[in-house]
């Protein structure tokens, strides 16, 4: 059992209908000596590639990728899901449905922020039907960039996200893999890596 799981097993709640709360240490309340462990062992499993940029989504994305972005010593970006005043010029645009949220955003990164020069690590929180990911993959083909990994914190095994991702034929590292849940009991089976 990696250090993720212990502290899932520790400190998350499982919740009706498939919904693993981790907010008290991952994405509203940040465990930053956490976060600093998530973006050392991403920056081990992918430090044979060429990164050049770390590419997440709003909210939850961002404060991990950080992390990443400081062990590579690379800028991170991240897709915004709304167009505010100070945000003009070219855009990349995709469309992301939200297991969370149960709605679907426009994602948009502008176009000054990433190029065919970029080579990507693409991080997020969570992976569940593999629809935020999809976007972000959209918006870096769009740019011509080269993705170069896709690094999940948790990944919902028993949906059809990862292994969606991975018939594409995409690098996807996840640290923990979330095999089934519980809400009754609160059990929580991680798939052996």
């Amino acid at each position: 059992m990696n250090f993720l799981e212990k502290r899932i097993l520790q400190d998350g709640v499982v919740k009706p209908g498939n919904v693993l709360k981790v907010d008290s240490f991952l994405n509203h309340q940040m465990d930053i000596k956490l976060m600093e462990e998530i973006g050392k062992e991403f920056y081990r499993r992918f430090a044979d590639k060429n990164i050049n940029k770390v590419m997440t989504i709003e909210a939850s994305g961002i404060g991990i990728a950080c992390f990443v972005a400081k062990e590579f010593g690379v800028p991170m970006v991240f897709a915004k899901k709304s167009k505010s005043v100070n945000i003009s010029g070219d855009l990349y645009v995709a469309e992301v449905e939200s297991f969370t949220h149960k709605n679907t955003n426009q994602v948009i990164v502008s176009k000054s922020f990433l190029s065919t020069d970029d080579h990507l690590l693409i991080i997020d929180d969570f992976l569940a039907n593999g629809c935020a990911l999809k976007g972000l993959i959209s918006i870096a083909k769009d740019a011509g960039a080269t993705i170069e990994g896709l690094g999940i914190v948790i990944e919902k095994g028993y949906q059809n996200g990862g292994k969606m991702i991975r018939d594409m034929g995409y690098h996807l590292e996840s640290l923990a893999i979330v095999d089934s849940m519980d809400d009754e009991t609160g059990a929580i089976v991680f798939r052996q890596q």
